[in-house]
């Protein structure tokens, strides 16, 4: 049995957040199972859910040692209604990452992975040591790093299943938000090489530029005074009755609703219902945690929904799934390469001034943990 550290996060029951590593044992593995050394977890928004919450962190307070940090952050009280389930829980974070298999069981399959850089997924991998199943990772190319591999799972398969959804509901094009995102990026490499016409839509000029830069078509920034009649125009371009958004507060789902209603209504005879182009909104992210608000300009034939991963990769079935893995494991470093800001260890993930940077979820801005930096 090794010895391992990993990150934890508890909600406590003076609406308090404490964030802190801890030591874990880790059995050896069985027959079917593998350890993993984890070298590289990004942090992506959806770890920060899990990570920080609704906590303020402007109340973030430290505390421990520099080797063992300790933060605490003040949770507003409307908040803990929403965390009452997890009150007194010490939970593990990091949904994805990529290390070295270290140990294997006597299985064929677990003893064929040993030494191998593999891709993994299933939570709790900002942590040192990792025990999975050995059918449950994704050996990677020969050549591939585990810096390469961290980000396999939640942001290549997001991008391929909103290709997929609009496939499988009949969709022409597709409307992307916070698209400088590396989400974003590889969603445009995608499209491109699929032949998918898709809307761009961005938060600055240099965002823009960003993604024309990549070859990106057509590209809209939300900060621009005439953005709303670029967006039309670009919806109108491409034939977009889809749309996915990453920010999820304000009325830029409103906006692109609105602007697939203005495209479609062209040259139409005036109807008061608007026009009969059904238009989809699904919701994946929440960049922005304020209300969704939903101004009725885009007539009566329209869906707005929420998008998770694990469901769609439930819903298409594991042959479908792994066709997918197997492309993204193909591209890795080319449709699929993701670019991190830093790389920092566990430690310095509890660092006040690095947690509010990597918690602003900035477009552009991705931290890597890797477990293993500052390793005595």
């Amino acid at each position: 049995m090794d010895q391992g550290l990993e990150l934890r996060t508890l909600v406590r029951e003076d609406a308090t957040l404490e964030l802190s590593l801890v030591e874990t044992a880790v059995p050896d593995p069985g027959a079917d199972e593998i350890v993993v050394r984890v070298e590289a977890s990004p942090i992506n928004p959806s770890d920060l859910g899990l990570l920080t919450g609704p906590a303020d962190l402007s109340t973030l307070s430290a505390s421990g040692s520099a080797e063992r940090p300790i933060l605490t952050a003040t949770i507003p009280p409307a908040a803990m209604r929403m965390l009452a389930a997890r009150v007194g829980q010490s939970m593990p974070v990091g949904n994805e990452g990529a290390g070295v298999v270290v140990k294997a069981g006597s299985s064929p399959e677990a003893q064929a992975l040993l030494g191998r850089t593999v891709a993994m997924i299933g939570g709790g991998m900002y942590t040192r040591l990792r025990l999975l199943k050995a059918a449950d990772v994704l050996p990677l190319p020969a050549d591939a790093t585990p810096a390469e591999g961290a980000s396999c799972f939640v942001n290549p398969l997001t991008a391929l299943a909103m290709v997929e959804t609009l496939r499988m509901e009949g969709h022409k094009a597709l409307v992307h938000t916070a698209a400088a995102s590396n989400l974003g990026q590889m969603l445009v490499r995608i499209c491109k090489a699929d032949g998918v016409p898709l809307v761009n839509v961005v938060r600055s000029a240099q965002q823009e530029k960003l993604l024309r830069d990549q070859g990106a078509e057509w590209v809209v920034d939300s900060s621009a005074p005439d953005f709303f009649d670029k967006l039309v125009e670009a919806v109108a371009a491409t034939g977009a009755t889809l749309a996915f958004d990453a920010i999820g507060g304000g009325r830029i789902g409103s906006q692109i609703l609105t602007a697939m209603e203005a495209a479609a209504s062209r040259g139409a005879a005036y109807s008061r219902y608007g026009s009969n182009t059904f238009k989809q909104l699904y919701i994946y992210g929440a960049l922005d945690t304020g209300p969704t608000e939903l101004v009725r300009s885009f007539g009566f034939s329209w869906g707005v929904n929420g998008f998770l991963l694990t469901p769609f990769l439930a819903k298409i079935g594991p042959q479908a799934a792994q066709k997918l893995r197997e492309r993204v494991a193909a591209e890795l470093k080319t449709t699929f390469a993701s670019h991190y800001t830093a790389e920092i260890g566990l430690a310095e993930a509890l660092d006040p001034e690095v947690l509010r940077a990597y918690a602003r979820r900035a477009t552009g801005e991705k931290y890597l943990i890797n477990p293993q930096k500052g390793l005595a």
